[in-house]
């Protein structure tokens, strides 16, 4: 029987809000956690065991810190992917592992990854800049509506530009990226799979996001997802597949597409703990970011029942405010049973900037949404002043 050994060295890239989370569960069993991040600032600062400023996607930073630790994982996927790949020929243990990072990493990529291994997903081209979008759309006028994806770099609704007439071919962008048909859906889901090196794999209950209409993040989350268990089923055998086309070691988040005539096809994949998965720290058997250790540290993983119903509702700053952050109506949202609130610890707020999550949990299912809605409204992130 194999030791468990608290003291193992894990290092993070990234210090942000996924990494604070992930520390959070690494406490209860007394995990060893460094962090790297190039805010001096970073939510994970004081609670890591240890904390390196320095950016993440430059080489050789990356690649002295992964020398002081004996196993490293991301919290998010910008990040230099060559010093992981000199590390892990060296023998260090890195999970997602490079090869994961890499197609991850560049949306073009990634969507030929899911044509290549079979994947269901939206009908793609690839652009290399912004003159190619009106010579495809000449010889694809159908191909309307569709969005523009930058290939690189883009984050939390950043770098997707909706082009819906042949007007709007001006908004798309000057660099290599990709034009993905835009799919008619009914609703957005997402499925977490935890894989470890053993290739267990282990699947979080299917859940539905809501997007901001603006900024093209998640603003609600419900879980369960109100969906038939056939096209539940579906969704949890796509999002594995996935899993298992990547051979991935650790959490991949699968978001999807449920379309009109009851098909689910996957749209983006995330190589970490993830948004769609906040909620499992309170509604679940085990949360996603326990369930992340478990994947990484080759152990058992752990069950992903439900324990009960639950909305998330992500808090972003409000518009038109930014500088020091202070959150107006937070007695009045500790007053609600149910209701619990996750503060990321970052000092200043921007117009729609993630300041934390809320997650409401009641067992009657009809009522989260209004109960959801009631919280949105009570708290608010403004700047002082």
């Amino acid at each position: 029987m194999s030791t468990f050994n608290p003291n193992t060295r894990i290092g993070i890239l990234g210090g942000g809000q996924l990494g604070l989370m992930l520390l959070q569960a690494g406490i209860d069993w007394n995990l060893t956690v460094h962090i790297l991040d190039p805010d001096a600032e970073a939510p994970c600062r004081h609670l890591a065991t240890s904390f390196t400023q320095g950016a993440l996607t430059d080489y050789d930073t990356v690649y002295q810190f992964g020398q002081t630790v004996d196993l490293l994982t991301i919290e998010i996927e910008r990040v230099n992917v060559d010093a992981l790949e000199a590390l892990e020929r060296e023998g260090k243990r890195i999970f997602p592992q490079p090869s994961v990072i890499r197609i991850i990493q560049d949306k073009r990529v990634q969507k030929q990854f899911y044509r290549q291994h079979n994947l269901p997903t939206a009908d793609f081209i690839l652009t290399e800049n912004r003159a190619d979008v009106p010579q495809v759309l000449a010889q694809k006028p159908d191909f309307l509506p569709a969005f523009h994806k930058l290939g690189r770099d883009g984050y939390d609704g950043r770098g997707v530009q909706r082009i819906a007439t042949s007007e709007d071919v001006e908004k798309a962008f000057d660099a290599p990226g990709v034009l993905e048909k835009a799919i008619d859906f009914e609703k957005e889901l997402a499925v977490i799979v935890a894989r470890n090196e053993q290739g267990q794999t282990a699947t979080f209950p299917t859940v539905e996001m809501v997007f901001h209409p603006e900024q093209n993040l998640v603003e609600y989350l419900f879980a369960p997802a109100a969906i038939s268990e056939t096209v539940d089923q579906q969704a949890q055998d796509v999002a594995r597949k996935t899993a298992e086309a990547f051979g991935i070691v650790g959490l991949l988040a699968v978001e999807l597409f449920l379309t009109k005539d009851g098909q689910v096809i996957v749209n983006e994949v995330a190589p970490r703990p993830h948004n769609s998965g906040h909620h499992t720290i309170r509604a679940n058997v085990t949360s996603q970011f326990e369930q992340h250790w478990r994947a990484i540290l080759n152990l058992p993983l752990g069950d992903t029942s439900i324990l009960t119903p639950a909305a998330m509702i992500n808090l972003l700053g409000e518009p038109g405010h930014s500088g020091p952050a202070q959150y107006e109506g937070m007695e009045a949202l500790l007053a609600m049973p149910g209701v619990f609130p996750f503060l990321y610890g970052k000092k200043i707020t921007r117009p729609f900037r993630k300041m934390g999550h809320i997650t409401v949990i009641s067992p009657d299912v009809n009522g989260l949404k209004a109960k959801a809605d009631a919280v949105k409204e009570t708290i608010k992130v403004k700047s002082k002043g």
